[in-house]
């Protein structure tokens, strides 16, 4: 196991390159700009939702594009950071509000982990989990 350095904790450099990233995959993902979105989500990229449903990229990306799933608010929290040698694993709890299947789900509190790869000198998130906070 590759234990962490001091500095991969560091709130610059890759962290908080890291971080903005993250922020920016998730304003693509609410304003539905699914060619930017693509482009933050690795090929292989897999989502498990807050009820247990694995959806592939092109699942989780065809779902927003035909308004299937639609983010009304997505509110990030302080973005904690875990670098590894080309790896990342972020997790943060945030604010969401969506529409889904037509049903609106009401601004809810949630955990959410995302792991993230290096991929050619660009981190793409690979797995993304989301857990309700009742």
């Amino acid at each position: 196991m590759t234990i962490p350095t001091t500095d991969a904790f560091s709130p610059t450099g890759d962290a908080e390159n890291l971080r903005e990233t993250e922020r920016a995959r998730l304003r693509a993902l609410v304003s539905a700009d699914i060619d930017q979105a693509k482009r933050f989500h690795a090929p292989d990229f897999q989502l498990i939702t807050p009820i247990g449903v694995a959806l592939s990229k092109q699942d989780y990306m065809g779902a927003i594009a035909s308004g299937q799933l639609k983010y009304l608010t997505w509110q990030p929290g302080d973005i904690a950071v875990r670098l590894y040698d080309g790896v990342a694993v972020l997790r943060y709890r945030a604010q969401l509000e969506v529409v889904f299947g037509g049903h609106k789900v009401p601004l809810s509190d949630y955990w959410h982990t995302d792991t993230y790869e290096d991929r050619d000198g660009h981190w793409m998130v690979v797995w993304s989990q989301a857990t309700a906070i009742r």
